[in-house]
């Protein structure tokens, strides 16, 4: 390569660096845990869980929720046509706690998704007016729904997300599953977010949610989103789309989640929502130049000056990319500290952008061609 088209290079991969790197730290304070929960009466609260083929981990999670301190909840559980023992376990459960009831699941109707369909009808069935959704990979703390209800009220928001902390058990998992906060903290501006409620400022995990009767209902609820595999993004639009507040916390500390145990399970997980997000037709390309350009170029850039011993580099290139190669790294660091990843995971970061673009351009490349995934037993077509 000539001199130039280094310099053009290493520039740009400074450039592409510095936007996450920055924006990390600024959303760091930001983004913060949920608030204790304030003295007085205990709010009563709807605790909603859709539950499909959840054997394994269904008495886990009544176990953790029924633990829950600083509320007067209910625990709804909707068996979605399981084919394991997931309803007989919750059954037994409620003959022992009557806090707990399960919800019969009705035929997934034409036009819907498994999840947003479970989700609508569990709203249905909730008989307080403050609601937490949970999916039964998460394992939250005693104090967990507590707080997310004092940080609704807080924020002021009408919907409100946590991010829990990602237990890993794979490769893949361990690869991929810190990305979740790389990419929201590295490329979502919070403070703007909070300040312009615009739908595509919206953020959110579709693992744990908090909201109101009022508020789901004006919003159109699970119903709006319908068709979509992607309720964490797709759910807090919807609210915005309605005039409605969302907002983000930090659950770090009050949840964890194990989504995965297999790394073939971590692929097809992370492809089925792939093209509602990252890897739409609209977004694919320029976020591929950004992780690209920002994540990978800089650390290659290091690799082949020290392998070419810097030659036709111009002199000041070769310490801008190594600053710029720090940056790359900068962010994985600090998110690995707070939010309690791996150090090893952090330290193979650019490897671990390379493996999400590519499975961000096959899961486009599957729908382009009409080819359908499933999860949990049933097909599902990309949006």
């Amino acid at each position: 390569m000539s001199s130039d088209v280094i310099g053009i290079l290493v520039g740009a991969g400074l450039a592409l660096a510095a936007l996450p790197a920055v924006l990390t730290l600024a959303n760091l304070r930001a983004f913060a845990p949920p608030p204790p929960p304030p003295a007085g009466a205990p709010p009563q609260v709807s605790v909603l869980v859709p539950a499909r083929n959840e054997a394994a981990a269904i008495g886990r999670l009544c176990r953790d929720v029924l633990a829950s301190a600083g509320v007067d909840l209910e625990l709804v559980i909707l068996d979605d046509a399981s084919e394991d023992g997931t309803a007989a376990i919750v059954r037994e459960i409620t003959a022992a706690d009557p806090r707990v009831r399960l919800v019969s699941g009705k035929p997934l109707p034409a036009g819907w998704c498994g999840k947003q369909h479970a989700c609508w009808q569990l709203a249905q069935a909730a008989r307080h007016d403050t609601w937490v959704f949970l999916d039964v990979d998460v394992s939250p703390t005693a104090d967990a729904v507590a707080r997310a209800v004092a940080f609704l009220d807080a924020s002021g928001a009408e919907l409100g997300s946590g991010f829990p902390r990602q237990r890993t058990t794979c490769l893949l998992d361990w690869l991929l599953l810190p990305l979740i906060h790389f990419i929201l903290l590295g490329f979502l501006p919070l403070a703007r977010s909070r300040q312009d409620n615009a739908a595509g400022m919206a953020a959110g995990c579709g693992q744990f949610f908090v909201t109101r009767r009022s508020a789901y209902e004006r919003a159109g609820g699970h119903a709006a989103i319908r068709a979509s595999l992607h309720d964490g993004v797709k759910l807090p639009r919807a609210y915005r789309r309605a005039g409605l507040k969302t907002d983000i916390f930090d659950a770090t500390a009050v949840a964890s989640c194990r989504m995965y145990e297999r790394s073939a399970d971590v692929w097809r997980g992370l492809s089925k929502n792939a093209t509602e997000g990252i890897g739409g037709p609209g977004t694919i390309v320029p976020f591929t130049l950004l992780l690209a350009g920002g994540q990978i170029l800089p650390v290659v850039l290091v690799a082949v000056g020290l392998t070419t011993g810097w030659r036709d580099w111009p002199a000041w290139a070769p310490a801008v990319a190594v600053v710029a190669a720090g940056l790359v790294w900068l962010p994985r660091f600090l998110e690995a500290a707070r939010f309690r990843q791996s150090v090893t995971s952090a330290i193979a970061h650019p490897l671990g952008v390379a493996v999400f673009l590519a499975i961000q351009w096959t899961a486009l490349t599957r729908k382009l061609l009409g080819l359908h995934t499933s999860w949990r037993g049933r097909s599902l077509v990309p949006q």
